[in-house]
């Protein structure tokens, strides 16, 4: 029955429950060559031309508990109250529903291969109840993605590493095929999972652990690019901008107390591996998608991709994430869709909040009640439309605040994104009070460089984004 309602409920040119294929990675900013980039993507450049490509797309917490547990709920972290990577989603929600549920809950075949909600250790810390299948690779950690290989493994090629991320070094080029890390064997199952499904409606999601660090994409992914001829890196720190903007880049260069100055060599392989990171992330995706048109359902497949939040690599004197800068904020974001345009761009506004709404949409299911997002399909269907006037991110200080005694936060930084402006209100957790503001020009100054909160040129543009922010981030005592 549920079939047969779903089935009048689609376009004509479609027989059947469309299929949902969600490709998930993670700390990636838009470096695509169909974004501009020099890094090199064919496969998902190639799936963009499929699809409709998202210029302006933006995660609502640049890191991964909060972002995943916000888009794959469809709320906010602070609907949510998750702003740190240690509180699982469901200990203050515990009947919040998930894309995969609802799909779940209406007729799908739901399975995850990879890291899809967030690297939870134990099978008590996932979330069981979203998949029809138990998840594979979910309960792993990055720093636990030593190489596995028959005989003795490689001799590391990358010599430059400043620290050990877990159990591998920071940078490892070793010559191995690409199942000895995660992302290999995450293709390996997405493929073999795509083939058991195939014949009945599924909503699969992949995640791809890449190109979060450690930088150790096998061999021939760093042999793509030459280091020399990577973009050309600018450290500088906005000039004006507060400190509070910054954090201490804990998670790549470790604890403060223990960092040593990089050299530009060091700098230059960290780089050089997020690139072969990418690379590699890129090409076991093309795997998957490879998979998914020999099944005979790629006709009948939505096929979404997209980065739970942004990363910097050196700018602004960081590493890693936790940022409001757009670095931190920004994502691609691809949707190709049966019916809808294939091989366009649109510099509407996105959030990756709008997932949830988007998916429901696209598949004609019921809409779940509480969706803070907004359904992209009037974007997909005319990419020159827009559905959103911002989009807005936050982040807390300190960082990572859970590792600090009192469990709580200091500050909260609250980011709206509009067509002109990046406008930050860094405020006390207790009172609500503005400590400290940003505002950076995102027509004449993209990167970030200059703090122009004090700028008579841009003081409309300032007054129309703060009163925005208030509409997403309305002042509030804790």
């Amino acid at each position: 029955m549920l079939r047969a309602l779903l089935f009048l409920a689609l376009p004509l040119c479609v027989t059947a429950a469309p299929n949902v294929l969600f490709l998930l990675t993670d700390d990636f900013r838009p470096e695509l060559g169909c974004y501009g980039s020099s890094a090199l993507t064919p496969n998902l450049d190639k799936l963009a031309s499929r699809g409709v490509r998202f210029e302006n797309a933006y995660c609502q917490q640049a890191v991964c508990n909060p972002s995943r547990s916000s888009f794959l709920t469809g709320k906010r972290p602070d609907s949510l109250r998750i702003w740190n990577n240690s509180v699982h989603f469901r200990e203050r929600n515990p009947e919040v529903t998930t894309i995969p549920l609802w799909f779940k809950q209406h007729g799908y075949e739901t399975r995850d291969c990879g890291k899809v909600f967030h690297n939870w250790h134990t099978k008590e810390h996932g979330d069981p109840r979203s998949w029809s299948a138990p998840e594979f690779l979910h309960y792993a950690n990055h720093g636990d993605d030593v190489p596995q290989v028959k005989g003795d493994v490689p001799a590391n090629l990358a010599v430059l590493s400043p620290r050990n991320y877990g159990q591998v070094p920071l940078d490892e080029c070793r010559d191995v095929p690409d199942e000895a890390y995660y992302d290999g064997r995450v293709a390996a199952e997405a493929i073999k999972t795509l083939a058991q499904v195939k014949d009945k409606p599924f909503f699969l999601a992949v995640g791809m652990w890449k190109p979060h660090a450690p930088f150790n994409a096998p061999k021939k992914y760093w042999d793509l690019y030459q280091r020399d001829k990577l973009p050309k890196l600018n450290p500088a720190r906005p000039t004006g901008a507060p400190d509070i903007a910054f954090h201490e880049s804990t998670e790549i260069l470790g604890p403060a107390k223990e960092q040593k100055p990089l050299s530009d060599e060091q700098i230059a392989e960290m780089r050089h591996g997020y690139f072969a990171n990418i690379s590699y992330m890129d090409a076991q995706i093309g795997k998957v998608l490879d998979a998914l048109d020999k099944s005979g359902q790629a006709a009948n497949t939505i096929v979404i991709f997209f980065a739970d939040h942004g990363y910097h690599i050196g700018e602004h004197t960081l590493w890693g994430k936790t940022s409001n800068f757009e670095y931190d904020a920004h994502v691609p974001l691809i949707v190709s869709a049966p019916g809808m345009p294939a091989n366009k761009a649109t510099k509407s506004m996105a959030e990756l909040v709008d997932v949830f709404p988007t998916l429901v949409d696209l598949c004609a299911l019921p809409k779940p009640e509480g969706l803070e997002g907004t359904s992209l399909v009037p974007v997909l269907r005319d990419p020159t439309t827009s559905v959103h006037e911002a989009s807005f991110t936050q982040h807390p200080r300190p960082a990572y605040f859970d590792r600090q005694p009192s469990g709580v936060p200091s500050t909260m930084g609250c980011s709206v994104r509009t067509g002109a402006v990046r406008y930050t209100e860094w405020r006390d957790w207790k009172t609500g009070e503005v400590v400290a503001r940003e505002l950076y020009d995102s027509i004449k100054d993209p990167t970030e460089l200059r703090n122009a909160i004090d700028s008579s040129e841009l003081a409309a543009e300032q007054q129309k984004a703060a009163a925005l922010l208030k509409t997403k981030f309305p002042v509030v005592k804790h």
